[in-house]
């Protein structure tokens, strides 16, 4: 079979501490495997096909609903993850698809109105909300496979998804990997993007960490992508120089204070609080409207849950249309 030899090629041109595909701890149920591809390339071939993967192109990276061409969505910022990923694990000798599937399905499960959004979400659920936990209940429920609920991807993609972010770590190098691409490209385009916004000017970076990292994006990932190659060659760990990681948490904390929490965003996140609101308050109370969304989880999980699901999965422009449906005089709602 195709497939058996491109796990020996895996075996041959990996490290030993690689997470190679014919060693995968497995999917949730059983299944036949492809006479083509390797269990890695099937979770992301699977992503890619959802529905939640498509509807990244509507949702918001920073800035919310921009009327230019050229800002960021939650698609966008996807793929430079995985290309940033990917060149890492390349240069590692790690699991390249591992990394390519993790990376697609990292943000599968955020918010309309990114961040904002999550927050409000949290705020409104019985247990919390955090998107990577609903990356993961994504798809591992509420997409659906061969007529099955959830995807039924390998355990190495699904730990990665729900590791990606936060103070656990995946068990994985590859999952490690992602988690750093994941920053490197948020911090590195929300920059430009607040450029082209007039938020910020290139002067604004702060000189000490210019002098670190670069005066440009292109030079700050190439920095960045560099020194965790160099600091993680031949080691069983992923990590940066003390340099470079400080210089990239500064530059983290500068585009909180000055982009992600200034007062723009504050009167923003208000806004789209009021809004989403609205709408759980609305689903809520009219479950009809939403039925065929309610018959996923016969009956085996609270209201509350079932319409925080449904309110997550809303592209910002769904939910600004729905809003102004619901909420809005016909005579000030936009043509």
């Amino acid at each position: 079979m195709i497939r058996e030899i491109l796990e020996k090629r895996e075996h041959e041109f990996l490290r030993d501490v690689a997470t190679f595909s014919d060693s995968s701890k497995g999917r949730q149920r059983a299944e036949i495997k492809s006479s083509v591809r390797l269990e890695f390339q099937r979770d992301r071939d699977r992503i890619i096909h959802t529905k939640s993967f498509r509807r990244l192109k509507h949702k918001t990276q920073v800035y919310i609903a921009p009327l230019g061409d050229h800002y960021r969505t939650r698609l966008t910022h996807t793929l430079e993850v995985s290309q940033i990923a990917r060149t890492i694990a390349r240069a590692l000798f790690l699991n390249e698809d591992l990394v390519e599937a993790i990376s697609m399905g990292h943000d599968i499960g955020h918010t309309p109105f990114g961040h904002a959004g999550e927050k409000v979400l949290n705020k409104l659920s019985d247990t919390g909300f955090k998107h990577n936990e609903q990356s993961l209940r994504v798809v591992d429920f509420l997409e659906s496979h061969n007529g099955k609920r959830g995807l039924n991807l390998t355990y190495e993609v699904r730990n990665g998804i729900l590791n990606h972010s936060g103070a656990d770590e995946a068990e994985t190098l590859e999952g490690k990997i992602v988690k750093f691409a994941d920053r490197i490209a948020y911090i590195n385009h929300d920059i430009d993007d607040a450029i082209r916004a007039g938020v910020l000017s290139n002067d604004d970076i702060p000189k000490d960490i210019a002098r670190v990292l670069g005066n440009t994006a292109s030079e700050r990932i190439d920095k960045m992508v560099n020194d965790v190659i160099i600091n993680s060659s031949e080691k069983n760990t992923i990590m940066m120089s003390d340099e470079i990681n400080s210089a990239m948490n500064s530059l983290r904390s500068f585009m909180f204070s000055n982009v992600y929490l200034d007062e723009r965003s504050r009167i923003q996140g208000e806004r789209i609080e009021i809004m989403l609101s609205l709408l759980f308050e609305y689903y809520m109370k009219n479950t009809d409207v939403i039925n065929e969304h309610i018959k996923i989880y016969d009956g085996k999980e609270s209201l509350n849950r079932m319409v925080i699901d449904y309110v997550a999965g809303m592209t910002d422009q769904f939910a600004i249309e729905k809003f102004e449906e619901l909420f809005l005089p016909t005579g000030i709602r936009r043509v």
